[in-house]
């Protein structure tokens, strides 16, 4: 198993289920950008599923060495890389936090995703289950260029699933609303609408397992975002979204 972000508390909820659902994997690589705090998940999953973990330093704000990767296979990828980044209105034209937005979450993980994707392809077999966001479905002022670089992402997923179809990879774009993590800490999120770690993971195994094509952590988000992307453009730049 491949894990991309694996710091994020989706991922280690995520890993953790499967292996308590009694799935097995030869290893599980992963990636990281802090490797300290990494070491502490794999010594736990060492010691409470005796899984044998393997540590891959990958940092998407500096030039990645794909070569290290070569011999890095699996027929399962998850991917929780994001960045949020900062909120503030200083913050929205702020290019060191618009560039740290789109790479982490669009233009430098693109390319991590498609040398994994390759691999699969030429296996013909896999699934890449990736975290897109609610927030690419329709641009809105409170984050419009994180929103944005979620779009790409969910337009490449769109693309790719359709791509690897024929190939026998599936490819699971899942759709977080409100998730309590270390990124929204806070934050003022309305707990009705807000999903934690464990009940991502759930929803996200179930909907892997079903080889759905998209799932949202919470289904009221789907009722949520068809009313938004509904609403007519000049009532919609009024609102405060």
């Amino acid at each position: 198993m491949i894990v991309l972000g694996s710091n994020s508390e989706v991922a280690q909820a995520f890993v953790e289920k499967t292996l308590s659902a009694g799935e097995k994997f030869a290893k599980i690589f992963l990636f990281t950008s802090d490797k300290e705090t990494t070491e502490k998940f794999a010594k736990h999953l060492e010691v409470k599923y005796v899984q044998q973990s393997e540590i891959i330093e990958l940092d998407l704000l500096r030039p990645v060495d794909y070569t290290t990767f070569d011999e890095i296979t699996s027929d399962l990828l998850f991917c929780a890389t994001g960045y949020l980044g900062e909120g503030t209105q200083e913050g929205l034209y702020d290019n060191r936090n618009t560039e740290k937005i789109i790479d982490i979450n669009y233009a430098k993980l693109i390319p991590v995703l498609n040398f994994f994707a390759n691999k699969m392809e030429r296996q013909r077999s896999g699934t890449m289950i990736v975290l897109s966001s609610v927030a690419g479905e329709r641009g809105r002022q409170s984050n419009f260029i994180y929103g944005s670089a979620k779009a790409g992402l969910t337009a490449y997923l769109s693309g790719l699933r359709n791509y690897l179809f024929s190939k026998k990879v599936h490819v699971l774009t899942v759709k977080p609303g409100f998730m309590a993590t270390k990124m929204t800490e806070g934050l003022p999120l309305n707990p009705k609408l807000t999903a934690s770690p464990k009940q991502a993971a759930e929803e996200i195994y179930s909907a892997y397992k079903n080889k759905k094509n998209e799932v949202y952590v919470l289904p009221v988000w789907s009722i949520i975002m068809v009313i938004i992307k509904n609403i007519p453009e000049f009532i919609f730049k009024k609102l405060k979204l």
